[in-house]
């Protein structure tokens, strides 16, 4: 099929050409129609797979002129950069149209945003915190929307946005079309949705949690911190293949420490983003690294989410995500437009039931290679990344665990079949005291 079989006006092929977008992805194609039918919509999706065009499309197709000041259209989404990234896709597709749109977010002068909203717009992509400042000050209202889009609705509600989305929900039109689009949905999401949307049509494309064939998944088990830093420097260096990666790290104090470590061995190659960041260093780090003149960019999970960043051979999970569809939106950054990707997981023992709950999830498992025996063993822990076999013996056992892959032995006896454990029980196998010890030997 081609954009051309789709109901699309002249406008919006004229844009698809010369972006030379000739064929909807199968996301696109199954949601146009529904879309437009004007049904509520969940549509789940890989990432890279054109989620964004696949509502943006119909919502254009739709959208007629209007002098009208207040918006008809509102997108939520849940990053600065994810704002930045749908506007500008706004603005390739509505080359050939007279339309009037916005991005709002937080950490830029709310003044100039209060202009653009009341000078009038169609379409307002934003994230919560900053249509709630919108709203609250009155300039913005809301009950003139006809379209609400909700971009990576899992991360919105997981991050702590229900009771405000809640609260917008009550303030937009009863009758409108919602449209909510997601790579992953978990349980509790999709439970919340169905209460909340009446029938919404729902539009998968892959299965929960699958990733993209085309990605290459690997890991190493690594002990800590300082042992991670070791084998990344020895994977960048000797690794002409990684051209252009991203490492994601857990948190941004580990970024930020992360960062010191790499841009003392690979001076002026790398660069870092986390919401602590001010914006323009977050869009002028996103841009060098997207024209190449980073070769590292180490992120936390704000990066995970909807950015499309080309040419990514490599996605490096320096800390093993704990939500597993963290995980599958990381590596998505990787492998995208039809190109091969290859992601590489550094996991510590700590981690290791992070990545069994990944591969149950997948259910798909995981390549674990041996480390290079030049990598520097540390044997310093930080705080949150000690394992239970903290003993002299520890580090005897480590160049087995980086060949064999610890976590596979572990994999039988962390299956668990309905077992209620009594509190005297779960006692049962424990590492006993040294008193009880001594009584042992008595007896």
């Amino acid at each position: 099929m081609t954009f051309e079989d789709l109901n699309i006006n002249t406008p919006l092929l004229n844009a698809l050409n010369d972006l030379e977008y000739m064929n909807p992805t199968p996301i696109q194609e199954k949601a146009f129609p529904v879309i437009m039918s004007g049904k509520d919509v969940v549509g789940i999706a890989q990432t890279g797979t054109g989620k964004t065009f696949a509502y943006l499309l119909p919502i254009l197709r739709q959208l007629k002129y209007s002098e009208q000041k207040h918006p008809r259209v509102l997108i939520i989404v849940p990053t600065r950069e994810l704002v930045i990234q749908i506007v500008g896709e706004i603005t390739k597709l509505s080359k050939y149209m007279t339309l009037r749109y916005e991005g709002v977010y937080g950490g830029t002068n709310i003044s100039t945003q209060k202009q653009s909203v009341y000078d009038g717009i169609d379409i307002l992509v934003a994230t919560p915190g900053r249509l709630y400042d919108l709203a609250m000050s009155g300039i913005l209202r809301l009950k003139f929307i006809q379209k609400l889009v909700i971009d990576e609705v899992d991360q919105l509600f997981n991050l702590g946005f229900r009771p405000q989305l809640m609260s917008f929900m009550e303030t937009l039109p009863r009758k409108r079309q919602n449209l909510l689009f997601s790579a992953t949905l978990n349980q509790d999401v999709e439970n919340l949705i169905n209460d909340w949307l009446s029938d919404p049509q729902k539009i998968e494309i892959t299965a929960h949690g699958t990733p993209l064939e085309k990605i290459i998944q690997l890991g190493y088990n690594v002990p800590n911190f300082n042992t991670k830093v070791n084998l990344l420097e020895n994977l960048l260096n000797k690794d002409n293949t990684i051209e252009k990666v991203l490492v994601f790290s857990s948190s941004k104090k580990m970024a930020d420490k992360l960062h010191d470590q790499i841009e003392k061995k690979f001076p002026n190659h790398s660069g870092s983003i986390h919401s602590n960041k001010s914006q323009s260093q977050r869009i002028n780090t996103l841009k060098k690294f997207q024209d190449g003149k980073l070769r590292i960019l180490i992120a936390t999970d704000i990066a995970a989410r909807g950015l499309n960043i080309s040419d990514v051979t490599h996605v490096i999970n320096f800390d093993t995500p704990e939500i597993p569809e963290d995980y599958i939106h990381r590596i998505g950054r990787t492998g995208r437009a039809n190109k091969a990707g290859t992601a590489i997981t550094f996991i510590n023992e700590v981690e290791e039931n992070h990545l069994l709950n990944i591969e149950e999830m997948m259910n798909k498992r995981i390549t674990i290679l041996p480390m290079d025996e030049s990598v520097e063993i540390s044997t310093i822990f930080l705080e949150n990344e000690k394992p239970n076999k903290l003993d002299k013996n520890y580090f005897k056992f480590i160049p087995e665990m980086t060949s064999k892959g610890a976590f596979q032995e572990k994999l039988e006896k962390n299956k668990k079949v309905n077992v209620r454990i009594g509190r005297v029980e779960s006692y049962k196998g424990k590492p006993s005291n040294r008193s009880a010890e001594k009584r042992k030997k008595k007896k």
